[in-house]
């Protein structure tokens, strides 16, 4: 992921303290613990060649790198549907891959392509969004929440856009959006209005923790589920990344503590080579501090030879 990213020499220099909650957050979890929460923790894309022997046997071709990545995560951001909406069949494809060799439970959080949210800036989008959907259906069990991400020139004065776009969704459809253009952010009312909007149609906000861009960290909840796109710096900043992750735990307790239901938490780097790495130390970490049970990822070398602490 590029968005947001500062030069490595700039990293130390970023205040990586997380903000307060926003205020809608207070009121969408103001109960209790609920007793059994789901949690999903995966990265952005499945083909890496540079994850051949570190978590897919040598000699993996990339046409089963699919079939290996569902091996170690429950769960993918699946950006790849963003640049071409899917056939029916490639989703099946995709699908009957999970079955045949996940481990658990798994789900594809599929990307609302760029045709609806950068190329129709979600006018005139029906047609596109209804080929989505009809594909992406296939997933069936195995499909998680949608996102759409929006473009960084998409500001608060395309908010009635945003609001019919949302409106036109099926109300059953569980949708996070992702806002980029800083005004949403800088501008209180704007950003108000856009998040009750939300709420109102039960649809989440992504939060995107970043270098460069600390504004999109607004730590607003829309509904009682946690979308959070988290942005590392690479082995260089690996202590850095650890210390965030444990952030994270400590806030997202005091969101547990309070009615979160659903935790979903997807991992990105600059370079993607060790992002297994800090995947599976935020596996750990939720796993002995907030109680989840998501299975370890399996390296074919120590965490320690590769990158350092591990």
């Amino acid at each position: 992921m590029e968005f947001g990213k500062v030069a490595a020499e700039e990293v130390k220099s970023v205040d990586f303290t997380l903000p307060p909650d926003g205020e809608l957050t207070a009121k969408i979890i103001n109960g209790k613990a609920v007793k059994q929460v789901d949690f999903f923790i995966g990265c952005a894309k499945w083909g890496r060649k540079e994850w051949v022997n570190i978590i897919y046997p040598p000699k993996t071709k990339e046409a089963n790198f699919l079939d290996e990545y569902v091996k170690h995560f429950n769960s993918i951001e699946l950006n790849a549907v963003f640049y071409s909406i899917p056939t029916k069949e490639q989703v099946n494809k995709w699908k009957e891959k999970a079955m045949q060799n996940a481990t658990g439970q798994f789900l594809f959080f599929p990307k609302f392509p760029r045709i609806v949210s950068h190329i129709k800036r979600l006018k005139n989008a029906e047609q596109a969004t209804d080929d989505f959907l009809a594909s992406i259906s296939e997933f069936g069990e195995f499909l998680g929440p949608c996102f759409l991400q929006l473009s960084d020139n998409f500001g608060p004065k395309n908010y009635a856009i945003l609001e019919e776009y949302i409106k036109s969704l099926p109300a059953d459809l569980n949708v996070f959006v992702e806002l980029r253009h800083a005004d949403w952010f800088k501008d209180r009312e704007a950003r108000k209005m856009v998040c009750d909007m939300l709420a109102k149609y039960k649809k989440g906000a992504v939060i995107t923790d970043v270098s460069g861009r600390r504004d999109v960290l607004h730590m607003e909840l829309t509904i009682p589920e946690i979308f959070i796109r988290f942005v590392g710096n690479g082995k260089e900043h690996q202590d850095s990344d650890f210390a965030r992750i444990d952030d994270w735990a400590i806030r997202i307790k005091s969101w547990l503590d309070h009615d979160l239901q659903k935790v979903y938490f997807f991992l990105h780097q600059h370079d993607e080579l060790d992002t297994p790495v800090l995947a599976n130390y935020t596996i750990k970490v939720f796993n002995e501090k907030l109680g989840s049970d998501v299975p370890e990822i399996v390296f074919r070398k120590k965490e320690e030879g590769l990158f350092g602490n591990g």
